[in-house]
């Protein structure tokens, strides 16, 4: 027995080869705040990950600040075990996510670390796909125009500011204006949408309170939008490493959705709180500072990030990513430095005023502030006949009740305008997480927009709407909203039935 063990450690020790290698090691020579600066590491990349050996094991750390005699680089995570002297080790590798369906339904960190307690989330890695979190943008001859609408379900939006699949749309507004409502009223819509054509959403949460983050996660999963929604957190106890590359993580894991010919939406809320923690980072880099002390490549930072969001050409796929960044506003003041940014890159706006809001008008959309510069390319057609005029007979409306306040005795023609406003203002109210089908949008619209609803009384419009669709749903729903859904237009048969189904439903309901 010996003998054979003897044996065995002999062939061990024959077929033994100690291949040495050269490896280059820097020191850590300054460490505080999440920021380490490194010495010995001439040949570093840009956007590398160096891991930094300490006595707790290994910290990642990443390269930002390539400088003649040393390196900046920002600490991923949590870094109080780095200290001065440790030594750090190139991997040769830029930052990236791992990407794949298996993310749908998970809840994870910007490095694609799980938070939501389900375990591990890819159990295959050769199916595993990496992206880096920072790429290039799909260029000119890559892309074709918007032209497919991404609804919204909320009625002012598609109506009159609507938003394509590939677009890049602002929400902006105060705090407490109902922006996040917006965009997540916007992933619970998705859930019409047939398996073929349904938009994978990545919500991304930057410097959110974590009982915020925890509510829409419920809300989410309530609604069954989880089945199709992936939820990138990095909320405002998260160090400001990992706020600043949220929002690269969520659009790394579109592009992925992207590629495989699929539609993506990601929203990034909020903007603001995502330049705070890169000024943060990079004040502590010793970077110069500009305005506000932001650095001077913060319009940089924004619009590589929301160039990224394009509607890929069937060369390439066909897939496409819409972006739907958030931006808070103070006191209303859009021509702030971040608003200005974000709102001359992106394809439009949606603006969200405190005096709406405070009025009950909800979503609060100041009709004359918001754009969308795709326009109506990216809508249905049935949604285009029925709301072209609607965003006019608004801005006449909010013109002249601005203008009669202070007059006493009004034409016949100005009273019928005043009440035809006041009634669509009424229909366009809406409430948080009701999103409404565009079919069900297009006959309600129809019926305010064509005279239908002139004689009915305002307080009762609510009850009639709800009523009415109600109606549809159960009475109509093969010869008229079927009819909508499928081939996106409103045809003259559909029409007449449309218009004998309301004259039939008003004159039950006046009785």
């Amino acid at each position: 027995m010996a003998f054979e063990i003897v044996e065995k450690l002999k062939r061990e020790i024959e077929s033994f080869r100690d291949e040495s290698k050269w490896e280059r090691v820097g020191e850590v020579t300054e460490a505080g705040d999440g920021i380490v600066k490194i010495s010995g590491l001439r040949n570093a990349l840009s956007q590398e990950i160096l891991l930094i050996e300490t006595a707790k094991g290994e910290a990642i750390a990443l390269a930002v600040n390539l400088e003649e005699n040393f390196i900046g680089a920002i600490i991923l995570g949590e870094g109080e075990s780095v200290k001065v002297g440790d030594r750090v080790r190139q991997t040769g590798r830029v930052l990236s996510i791992k990407a794949g369906d298996e993310l749908i339904g998970r809840v994870v960190n910007p490095l694609g670390e799980p938070l939501d307690g389900k375990g591990v989330i890819f159990r295959d890695s050769q199916k595993v796909k990496e992206y880096p979190l920072e790429k290039t943008a799909p260029n000119v001859l890559q892309r074709e125009p918007v032209k497919t609408p991404l609804h919204t379900g909320v009625k002012s939006i598609d109506a009159m500011i609507p938003i394509g699949r590939g677009q890049r749309e602002l929400l902006i507004g105060d705090r407490q204006t109902g922006k996040t409502a917006l965009a997540i009223d916007t992933i619970l819509n998705q859930k019409q949408d047939s398996a073929r054509h349904q938009v994978i959403c990545i919500y991304v949460a930057i410097g959110q309170k974590n009982s915020k983050i925890a509510k829409i996660l419920k809300l989410l999963e309530e609604s069954e939008a989880l089945r199709y929604s992936i939820v990138v957190s990095a909320p405002a106890s998260s160090p400001a490493s990992l706020q600043y590359l949220a929002p690269f993580a969520g659009c790394a894991i579109g592009e992925y959705f992207m590629d495989q010919g699929k539609d993506a939406l990601v929203i990034y809320d909020d903007l603001v709180k995502h330049a705070d923690a890169y000024r943060e980072l990079s004040l502590l880099l010793r970077r110069p500072p500009g305005r506000e002390a932001y650095p001077g490549d913060i319009f940089y930072l924004h619009s590589r990030l929301l160039e990224r969001a394009a509607k890929l050409n069937k060369d390439y796929g066909g897939g496409s990513l819409t972006a739907i960044p958030i931006i808070e506003t103070k006191l209303g003041d859009v021509s702030a430095y971040i608003p200005t940014n974000v709102i001359s890159i992106t394809d439009g706006q949606i603006y969200l005023e405190s005096s709406l809001f405070y009025q009950g008008i909800r979503p609060a959309v100041n009709v004359g502030l918001s754009v969308s510069r795709v326009g109506s390319s990216a809508q249905t057609k049935a949604m285009k006949k029925v709301a072209s005029r609607l965003r006019l007979e608004l801005a006449q409306f909010r013109e002249l009740a601005a203008f009669v306040q202070f007059a006493s005795d009004l034409d016949e023609a100005t009273r019928q305008k005043i009440r035809r406003g006041e009634l669509l203002t009424e229909i366009l109210k809406q409430g948080d997480g009701e999103p409404i089908p565009f079919e069900k949008q297009v006959a309600i619209l129809y019926a305010a927009l064509n005279g239908f609803l002139d004689d009915v009384e305002l307080q009762k419009m609510k009850e009639f709407e709800n009523k009415f669709i109600d109606y549809l749903e159960k009475r109509h729903d093969e010869d008229i909203l079927e009819s909508i859904r499928e081939s996106g237009e409103l045809l003259k048969e559909v029409e007449d039935n449309l218009k004998s189904a309301i004259l039939a439903f008003k004159n039950a309901f006046t009785l």
